[in-house]
């Protein structure tokens, strides 16, 4: 145990990395000496019947006061791999040759602009999306030097499943470090001397959210709800459908009657039932989350820093393309958990709209396509006669990654503004003009490349 902690401490020293961030990864690290399995079992906590809500109202008045104390921090680390992405997935074309990035900063212009002379806009980014963060930002001359707008996340050395000591490998030493998770935030923003810098600014409340979320946008009237509220720490959740049935949960801790996250990994194996009942447990978090900048300062100070968060400790090869590398685990924490840490802690319930993420190619080409649509103020979300249903769409491995399904669509995304589900399979490139009408299906098994003809394809399949 000893030798593990004495190993972290200096390899984590010599990368330059803080004591804060030093003692939060000891901490976890600690956890998983101890086999902490941070388990929640259902007799221990109890579910949340009914949450206020929030729907779209008129832009409330003297709002313009809460949004010149208000910070908007995107999460931007990722790379996007799982779709073939080298390069931020921030910089992934969504909408026409507009990016991910291109949409936050034009939304967060036009608030600006229009109401919020003072909103504040930073981007967590990591040692492997800062530089090409940074570069795509220089194009947006209004918003000054985009290095001032950086949160640095923190990085953490990965440990040998089989030692529980930090792994060592030569061959490309990069990959014996891993992120931390989003929950690094915290760490990082009293860590680098951010978020007392903010306080001093005049800066209250702070807005997060990923990066990869088109629904997340700055809503002045959630802002002016949270300001109200005098909670320390809001966030956003939404009802569970059966497709969420697997992901983690709000409920409220019996004993202590706080707010709790649970996960899927935190769940007895004799309360799964329970756990993927969406009935009994309503509510998912969106991770967007409102915080009270000095609240969170006055818990990160009494801490030493950071916040004492549930472990996540995921399983992976050293080098993720290499499946007979050894196995190493990978700690982090979840954002959201810190829920639990904050007295008087709330939650809202806001429309689904607000949860649009992108993390597949089928995602992506559902949000290319006519279902949704980017409104003046840089909004992108389903048109009105979807009435609030995306289209489901399912690619076959064959476009997993980007440039395959830049092939698919090349000559033009298919319509699917009256569309329910899209599948396919096997090789196909649609042509311009394809409208998609109920449940179609495309199924190839010639192994030959077949072109989608213009026309309309209403509740069929069509295969070669």
């Amino acid at each position: 145990m000893s030798e593990g902690i004495a190993l972290i401490d200096k390899k984590m020293r010599s990368a330059g990395l803080s004591e804060v961030a030093i003692q939060a990864f000891l901490f976890q690290y600690q956890k998983l000496l101890d086999d902490d399995t941070g388990l929640i079992p259902e007799e221990a906590i109890e579910p949340i019947a009914q949450l206020p809500s929030l729907d779209e109202r008129e832009l409330p008045e003297g709002i313009g006061n809460y949004l010149r104390q208000t910070l908007v921090l995107k999460l931007n680390g990722g790379l996007g791999t799982s779709m073939g992405l080298e390069k931020a997935k921030s910089l992934l074309r969504v909408r026409g040759d507009l990016t991910f990035l291109d949409i936050i900063v034009k939304q967060f212009l036009e608030l600006r602009a229009s109401t919020a002379p003072g909103l504040g806009l930073f981007f967590m980014n990591s040692f492997s999306t800062s530089d090409d963060t940074i570069e795509a930002l220089q194009s947006y001359r209004e918003l000054g030097d985009p290095k001032l707008m950086q949160l640095l996340q923190n990085r953490v050395p990965k440990i040998d499943k089989e030692t529980l000591l930090p792994i060592s490998w030569p061959s490309n030493p990069a990959l014996e470090w891993c992120p931390p998770g989003h929950a690094d935030l915290y760490v990082s923003l009293y860590g680098s001397g951010l978020l007392k810098q903010l306080l001093e600014a005049g800066k209250k409340y702070l807005f997060v959210s990923n990066a990869d979320n088109l629904g997340a946008t700055l809503d002045p009237n959630l802002l002016r709800f949270f300001a109200e509220s005098g909670a320390p720490f809001l966030m956003e959740v939404t009802r569970r459908t059966p497709s969420d049935r697997k992901g983690g949960h709000l409920a409220r801790r019996l004993d202590s009657k706080r707010l709790v996250l649970r996960e899927s990994a935190q769940c007895p194996d004799k309360d799964l039932a329970s756990f993927q009942d969406i009935d009994r447990h309503r509510y998912f978090n969106t991770n967007n989350l409102w915080i009270r900048m000095d609240r969170l300062f006055e818990e990160l100070t009494a801490g030493a820093g950071y916040i004492p968060l549930p472990l996540i400790r995921n399983e992976k090869n050293v080098d993720p393309r290499d499946k007979k590398s050894p196995k190493v685990f990978q700690l982090e924490a979840a954002m959201g958990a810190a829920i639990e840490c904050f007295d008087g802690a709330a939650a809202v319930e806001v429309p689904r709209s607000r949860f649009s993420p992108v993390k597949t190619t089928n995602d992506l080409l559902a949000v290319r396509s006519d279902a949704y649509e980017l409104d003046k103020s840089f909004r992108v979300g389903l048109r009105a006669e979807r009435q609030g249903v995306p289209p489901k769409v399912e690619l076959s491995d064959d476009y997993k990654l980007v440039d395959q399904l830049e092939e698919l669509v090349a000559a033009g995304v298919p319509s699917l503004i009256r569309g329910k589900s899209l599948s396919v399979k096997g090789q196909w490139r649609f042509v311009a003009g394809v409208e998609i009408v109920g449940d179609v299906r495309f199924e190839n098994a010639s192994g030959e490349v077949k072109d989608v003809k213009p026309g309309v394809y209403r509740d069929s399949v069509v295969e070669e």
